[in-house]
């Protein structure tokens, strides 16, 4: 039934979305077809799709995915190295309800959520 999920978020410019993930978080493209409005990238066995929405007000962007990892500790370490940005409330952190967890935002304000299970 049930195989994956592949989330939609909303950019404001695609060769700025498609940059940052590529270059700072180590994605790739997906699709050999470029559409000039939508994007598709993977990384591993994730799949983030993007759609185009000129108008975004960062400020008022609710887009979040919550990415499960393992060796998050590796995968952080790897994004400070590559001076990624940081959810400055996200640092990488141990949670009550059993995962190690770190944040960070894209540059549309879409909020990216790393956590690996400590139980």
């Amino acid at each position: 039934m049930l195989q994956a999920i592949h989330p939609k978020l909303p950019m404001r410019d695609k060769e700025v979305t498609k940059s940052y993930y590529i270059d700072s978080l180590g994605f790739k493209e997906w699709s050999v077809t470029d559409y000039p409005d939508y994007l598709m990238l993977e990384k591993d066995e994730l799949q983030l799709h993007f759609f185009l929405f000129k108008d975004l007000n960062p400020r008022e962007n609710y887009g979040q995915v919550y990415i499960r990892v393992n060796q998050i500790e590796k995968l952080y370490q790897s994004l400070l190295k590559n001076k990624v940005a940081i959810h400055p409330n996200g640092k990488l952190e141990t949670k009550p309800w059993g995962q190690k967890e770190f944040s960070l935002l894209d540059p549309d304000s879409n909020l990216l959520t790393f956590g690996a299970s400590i139980i």
